[in-house]
């Protein structure tokens, strides 16, 4: 079911997997699945971009294979390697039965079932079109990009001693950048654009109704409201989408009713992730901040 027949459906069928999705994203989608071109998501990290390829994989009832992207990551690892340890059997064997044609010895070394699928391959290999998520493209190294670009181009990856594999079902490309590094111009083009921005409350407070239905509205609309101000600070890392969840988990579970000081100061460890944020957000600067709730009248006097 990759065919939508417009936005509002892309947007409903994300529904039913709990994601939440503005128009311009769902959009993205839509444009992506209709005109069968990879998308390039872009945005901070824990705003969303990996959770949306899964909720589409599972909206659509189709395979999900993640390619997760680092420095180093070359061919072997994310699309294919030879099983050196059956053509060395291989060769054995044509000893034992004193098998003196090299030639044909060399040729049945690289037969097709001695190929180690890794994910790119193996989207183009599945009997339906996978969603196929390269996540954290930024954090492998630039040479990789080059590499890619058949794949996203074309469908398609050429290995020298076998020939070119093209898919007949080709997958559903999503790629993600927490953009510690520029993505080139060459890959960018091949794609469709989108940027993942944080939610604003309203739709954060939706996002924490369906992934937090435990908490109360008045604890979930406090929890939306603190950390949209928070991104509002000077740190190194805002809190995004995924830790707002775990903060709201962690309060629910130590039965917290409402924020205060004590609770907040005790769980800061599961909404910020460096000692450096933490200690800005001292005990002054947590009572700034409810005093700003108090205002808005998200706290009470």
């Amino acid at each position: 079911m990759n065919e939508m027949a417009d936005v509002d459906q892309v947007i409903a069928l994300l529904a039913t997997q709990n994601y939440v999705v503005d128009r311009r994203l769902a959009t993205s989608v839509f444009l992506a699945l209709r005109l069968k071109r990879p998308l390039l998501l872009e945005g901070e990290a824990g705003v969303g971009k990996t959770e949306l390829a899964k909720a589409l994989a599972a909206a659509l009832n189709t395979p999900l294979i993640r390619l997760q992207c680092y420095e180093g990551l070359d061919v072997a690892q994310a699309a294919y390697e030879w099983n050196v340890a059956r053509q060395m059997l291989e060769i054995r064997l044509a000893e034992a039965v004193h098998e003196t044609d090299r030639q044909a010895v060399a040729g049945s070394l690289y037969r097709r079932e001695l190929l180690i699928e890794r994910p790119l391959l193996a989207a183009l290999t599945r009997p339906v079109s996978p969603v196929l998520l390269i996540d954290e493209l930024d954090r492998a190294d630039e040479p990789f990009e080059a590499f890619l670009l058949e794949t996203l181009a074309e469908n398609q990856i050429t290995i020298p001693e076998l020939g070119t594999i093209h898919a007949e079902h080709p997958p559903i490309v999503l790629l993600t950048s927490n953009r510690t590094r520029e993505i080139h111009d060459a890959l960018r083009r091949r794609c469709l654009y989108a940027w993942v921005d944080y939610p604003d409350a309203a739709r954060e407070l939706d996002i924490l109704r369906l992934k937090a239905p435990q908490a109360s509205e008045r604890l979930a609309e406090q929890v939306v409201r603190f950390v949209q101000q928070m991104r509002a600070l000077d740190l190194f890392k805002s809190p995004g989408v995924a830790e707002a969840i775990d903060w709201t988990h962690a309060l629910v579970a130590l039965d917290a009713m409402a924020l205060d000081p004590d609770s907040i100061e005790a769980t800061l460890g599961v909404l910020l992730k460096y000692q450096d944020d933490i200690t800005r957000l001292s005990r002054p600067e947590i009572d700034r901040l409810l005093a700003q709730l108090r205002a808005q009248g998200a706290l009470p006097a």
